[in-house]
């Protein structure tokens, strides 16, 4: 029986610090029929160049994350569509494994968990966090779906940079599938975070909320109530780590008014180009 190929898409820009690692692992993936795709945001340090060596195809294009994704599923070869940040590493058997899980439980969609790794103490507060969500398949995003299925409910959401990917397994459950936890451990190169960095990228991200919040009504608070379960029934693990358990409680608490403030502005963005578009409409009509 000839395996299925499974399509890599690795969306980037600017990333030559990790994307090598990256894409070697993918590379050396165990399971034998791998399409690897990189989309590349105009990048202008080496990533590029990093990317060539690897893929079979580098496509370059932007403007975000989600357009990313979606030219690699429009260019999509395999059965089964796999993404991954340009930071993240896959053990060698990981996509083997992925497969193997979605055969033996009979879905169309897995998750990869993923643990956190990098130098500093904002680093070990996010891989702290991270474990706490190893077990819960109600926190893990999917990542290896067939490519079918991403085809059938139109790929990423544009109007989202953040919450697509929860975005889309609130679709995925939506149509009836199960999402399946394959037992592996993605490596998520995160580096050497900073309070700063992790509060501008949670802020950019809010900004896609009132977009995630309408297409998923319920969504936000369910998922708050999720992640404090996941806490509590983490109580130990937290309690024997205190020093960074309460930094990630401070760094949870930092990021809750970060995406509450992109949350905002992504409202008066909507509304303005609401504004902009009626003004557009009457001037048209007159």
């Amino acid at each position: 029986m000839t395996p299925d190929l499974v399509t890599v898409v690795v969306p980037t820009r600017n990333n030559e610090r990790t994307i090598e690692a990256c894409l070697r692992s993918v590379a050396g993936q165990s399971h034998p029929e791998v399409e690897l795709v990189v989309v590349d945001n105009h990048s202008t340090d080496l990533t590029q160049s990093i990317a060539h060596r690897y893929a079979g195809s580098v496509l370059v294009a932007g403007p975000e994350r989600s357009a990313q994704r979606n030219l690699g599923l429009d260019q999509a070869r395999g059965s089964w569509f796999l993404w991954l940040d340009s930071d993240m590493v896959l053990p060698p058997e990981c996509l083997a494994t992925a497969l193997d899980t979605a055969d033996r439980l009979a879905v169309d969609a897995v998750a990869l968990p993923e643990r956190t790794v990098g130098d500093g103490f904002w680093t070990a507060c996010r891989a702290l966090e991270r474990s706490c969500y190893l077990d819960d398949p109600w926190l893990h995003n999917p990542r290896l779906v067939r490519t079918g299925l991403m085809r059938e409910l139109g790929g990423f959401d544009l109007s989202m940079s953040g919450p697509e990917d929860a975005d889309l397994r609130h679709k995925i459950r939506a149509t009836g599938r199960e999402i399946a936890l394959a037992p592996v451990l993605v490596d998520h190169d995160e580096g050497r975070l900073t309070l700063r960095e992790v509060m501008v990228k949670r802020y950019y991200y809010g900004r896609s909320i009132p977009s995630f919040m309408e297409a998923n009504r319920g969504a936000a608070v369910s998922q708050g109530r999720t992640i404090l379960e996941a806490y509590v029934r983490n109580r130990r693990r937290l309690g024997r780590d205190p020093v960074h358990a309460v930094g990630m409680v401070g760094m949870r608490a930092a990021e809750a008014v970060a995406y509450g403030v992109g949350a905002r502005r992504g409202s008066r963005d909507a509304r303005d180009a609401g504004d902009a578009g009626d003004a557009g409409d009457g001037g048209s009509r007159s």
